[in-house]
């Protein structure tokens, strides 16, 4: 028999269902067993070859736009433009290549978090096996610093203490028990387990094997993870549907320009299709997906500066597009170190800052510093918490490693904050005896002898509990009568703040006894010097971060696995709950599909989730044509961040399966860096969105020259390899420039873009159109007046081609802003590429039309100075007509 839950089993019932006892199993029946149930491993990824990992970097629809533009130069000759095109799409299958190469080692991040060997009960004797050698029904034995093996019920534990972190999202250590408990209680309750991939950092236990392998919750989350499917990032899906219509577009112009010139105009048959395949090539804007290409990796680049490594390129312009940001808290917004914030004492309530486990910070009394010197008593209270004591903190460079019990190691940060050295205050005050913190007494008490020969006994533990074996408190510098009426208000506040409480108290004896017993305890009055608040509070720029996204309109949601008074605590700390009450795991499973929708529009802080509630929220929110970021450092993260449209993992603290799963992984592993991180991506998308609006007005003002010569039945005032020069200088040099300009000031004031905005709003879409007008203008008005002249076809082109570089030039001024004036020293001065590119292409135009191997490759002649004159005349007019356009549009929206 195996039960669907053990957890709310008796521990004997568990045994007899797993038919064994506590003596273990036979090495005979556990090689049944093995042969039954495998191998206590995950079962390992399906692999790819180097080679389909390379191939499947071409699977974008970028890239497929990439290759048919290549293809179409390639077809018409033109190998320089084929080379460019095909260049950027292999060096962005390289850097694909290298930073997606981990991504399909998700599952093995988790495998390598289940413990390589386990102390086992087998015939009757221990030894230690592999863990993958374990089996249902095995015995196994637990102590301080093991990783758990398997999936236990545990039979007894003696102070055990597991960190459930990466799993459950539990920001504290668990204390374990064997005891059943209730049916239905979420992961991070279930007191009487131990989870395969756990850490024991307090006590000792044994426990049976009740789950091996893909069938442990570590196991079921792998099963999860590799059941998710990611999404298309907005801009790819926006561009799959814009090159599709372009396409169709494009090659209908083409067909009926094509039919119209052999009908009406006795075109002959070789003439009209060459006219018609440099319509196409005029109107295809094949610099368009180098530029997105090449634009992405440049925001790659801005932000690993940020400290937010970019793991896929797509992801750079998601964060632009992200409307809401859920986020874990352990880890993430806190930094998962137990901290010390507030010491209750019998006079005042000092509040403690600095977070984590560095001694940095000190104590505040109605918001101002308090020296030590005028308060002796916090150095005391920071002795009782440094020696009754067994945890240690270690410098390793500029981090502080805890090795211990972590409310442990906040005592003893709080004892350096105090000015205490721990290896001074050892030596003088020697540990001689220690009674350990049971959960059944809830106290820890050290005896210490000074060197005088007086001794001292310490106490800490449970508030309720340390109160009972007090009759004396600290008052004023002295022992007086303890008033339990007076504590418990302060106390009762305090935990309501989403805080854990340990009280410490002294006994200080004339003599200097050897040991320390009970007696000494129950019998003796102790003198309670103070309550400590103690949580893992938020890291001090979260609150700072939180408010910059909710300025930029972006939602911040809370999802944990840790409790709801503790989520709660946090969240109004950083400025995230609003709503007085978070919504549990247990609520969200009795919701509908429309409700859990309405849910997670309304609600800001989800608490005891588990991974399939956090996954279920992100569907929930993408449902509802949001466009989700997730964060996160734990396995429980890994499924929802992979879900997510952006996933972010904490890349100094979280798990490899969480960075494995994730398309960003944070360098510092500071919630700020999101906000930085959106904001470079808002940066290219705005520069995407410029380039857009600067190479498709290139394109539609030639394809239309082109257009309006057949419909004339007008000699073709460009030929097919002008286009294409005009198409590789300007797409792939003048809007590249583009891809550099910085952020413009307004960018993380503003809304965030609807996700089912088009690509092409109604004004680019006017913008795009008139601009090509103006481009026409230029370029066909040059080729009418040099031919009504007198000029030679090849001269009347080179000047139509130069009028078209010309304006694309000035246009490209026009294009660092597409709403705003650019008439200002920042919007001409302000990015040193466009004006760098613009003279290189103007050296090329020159070289173009005088250098005679370029004259007989592109049919191009020498101009005169008044043609120059003429052409430079049409880009400044083109400049200020543009500007002109959007000071009477800003007019507009404003009336």
């Amino acid at each position: 028999m195996t039960p669907a839950t053990w957890h709310d089993r008796p521990a004997r019932a568990a045994l007899a269902d797993l038919e064994t006892s506590r003596h273990g199993l036979g090495q005979a029946e556990a090689d049944l067993r093995l042969a039954r149930y495998g191998a206590n491993a995950l079962p390992p990824p399906r692999r790819r070859s180097p080679l389909q990992r390379f191939l499947l970097q071409f699977h974008n629809v970028l890239i497929y736009v990439l290759l048919a533009a290549g293809g179409v130069t390639v077809l018409l000759g033109h190998w320089v433009d084929s080379g460019v095109i095909f260049g950027v799409t292999v060096i962005n299958a390289i850097i694909g290549f290298i930073q997606e190469g981990k991504a399909e080692h998700a599952l093995e991040a988790i495998r390598k978090m289940l413990s390589p060997s386990a102390l086992v009960l087998r015939d009757g004797q221990r030894r230690v096996l592999a863990a993958e050698q374990l089996v249902p029904g095995d015995i196994v034995f637990l102590a301080s610093g093991d990783r758990v093996p398997a999936d236990l019920r545990l039979l007894e534990t003696k102070n055990l203490k597991i960190e459930e972190a990466a799993l459950t999202g539990e920001s504290q250590a668990v204390e374990k028990q064997t005891e059943p408990v209730a049916t239905g209680l979420p992961l991070g309750d279930r007191s009487s387990m131990a989870w395969s991939g756990t850490m024991v950092t307090y006590g000792h236990g044994i426990g049976v094997v009740i789950a091996t392998g893909a069938t442990t919750e570590i196991g079921r989350i792998s099963k999860m993870l590799s059941e998710v499917q990611t999404l298309a990032t907005p801009l790819l899906r926006q561009m799959a549907v814009f090159g599709q219509w372009l396409t169709w577009a494009i090659l209908a112009i083409s067909a009926l320009a094509f039919g119209f010139g052999i009908l009406f105009r006795d075109y002959g048959a070789g003439d009209m299709f060459i006219a018609a395949v440099s319509l196409a090539v005029a109107a295809i804007p094949e610099g368009l997906p180098a530029v997105m290409t090449i634009a992405l990796a440049i925001g790659v680049q801005r932000m690993a500066k940020r400290n937010a490594i970019i793991r896929r390129l797509p992801a750079v312009e998601a964060l632009g597009s992200v409307t809401v940001i859920c986020t874990d808290k352990t880890g993430t917004l806190t930094r998962n170190e137990m901290t010390v914030q507030r010491v209750i004492t019998a006079d005042e309530i000092h509040e403690v800052t600095g977070v984590g486990y560095a001694p940095q910070g000190g104590f505040t009394l109605f918001g101002e510093d308090v020296p030590l010197n005028d308060h002796p008593e916090l150095t005391d209270i920071g002795r009782v918490g440094l020696l009754c004591n067994d945890a240690e903190l270690v410098r390793v460079g500029d981090d502080w490693e805890l090795a211990g019990d972590p409310t442990e190691g906040a005592l003893v940060t709080l004892a350096m904050k105090a000015g205490l050295e721990p290896a001074f205050e050892r030596e003088a005050l020697p540990r001689v005896d220690v009674i350990p913190f049971e959960s059944w007494h809830r106290f820890m008490a050290t005896l210490h002898h000074d060197h005088q020969g007086h001794g001292l006994i310490l106490l800490k533990g449970a508030p309720e509990r340390v109160l009972e074996l007090c009759r004396w408190q600290r008052q004023d510098g002295e022992n007086r009568p303890l008033d339990r009426a007076a504590w418990l208000p302060r106390l009762t506040e305090t935990a309501a703040a989403g805080m854990r409480l340990i009280a410490l108290a002294v006994r200080e004896l004339d003599a200097a006894p050897t040991s320390l017993n009970f007696a000494d305890i129950e019998s003796g009055s102790f003198t309670l010097l103070a309550v400590a608040g103690i949580t893992d509070p938020p890291r001090e720029e979260s609150a700072r971060a939180v408010a910059n996204c909710l300025a930029a309109g972006i939602r911040v949601v809370m999802i944990t696995g840790d409790h709801a008074d503790t989520a709660l605590a946090i969240g109004r700390q950083i400025g995230l709950a609003r709503a007085p009450h978070a919504l549990t795991g247990a609520d969200l499973e009795g919701m509908d599909d429309a409700h859990l929708r309405e849910a997670a529009c309304e609600t800001e802080i989800f608490a005891r989730a588990s991974p399939e509630h956090k996954l279920h929220l992100v569907n929930a929110l993408q449902a509802n044509g949001e466009v989700v970021v997730m964060t996160g450092d734990g396995i429980n993260d890994a499924p929802a961040l992979k879900r997510a449209d952006v996933g972010i993992a904490m890349g100094r603290k979280g798990t490899e399966a969480a960075k494995e799963a994730a398309e960003v992984v944070l360098a510092d592993d500071d919630f700020a860096s999101i906000a930085a991180a959106v904001e470079e991506g808002r940066t290219v998308y705005d520069n995407l969105r410029k380039a857009i609006v600067f190479i498709l007005p290139t394109n539609g003002g030639e394809a239309a020259i082109l257009l309006i010569a057949i419909l004339l039945g007008l000699t073709l005032p460009i030929t097919p390899v002008q286009i294409l020069w005009v198409n590789m200088v300007t797409a792939v040099t003048l809007a590249l420039a583009l891809a550099f300009d910085p952020a413009e000031p307004d960018i993380m004031r503003r809304r965030p873009r609807d996700p089912a905005e088009p690509l092409l709003s109604g004004f680019l879409v006017w913008r795009i159109v008139f601009v090509s007008g103006l481009l026409v203008a230029g370029g066909l008005g040059m080729f009418l007046w040099e031919t009504t002249q007198g000029a030679s076809l090849e001269v009347a082109r080179t000047a139509a081609v130069n009028a078209l570089v010309m304006g694309e030039i000035a246009y490209l001024f026009n294009c660092r802003r597409l709403t705003a004036s650019v008439l200002s020293v920042a919007g001409l001065t302000g990015n040193r590429y466009v004006w760098s590119t613009a003279v290189i292409l103007l050296v090329f135009q020159l070289l173009f039309t005088y250098l005679p191997v370029m004259q007989t490759l592109f049919g191009t002649a020498g101009l005169e100075t008044a043609a120059w004159g003429r052409i430079l005349l049409f880009g400044l007019a083109l400049f200020f007509v543009v500007e002109i356009e959007k000071l009477l549009l800003a007019r507009r929206r404003r009336t």
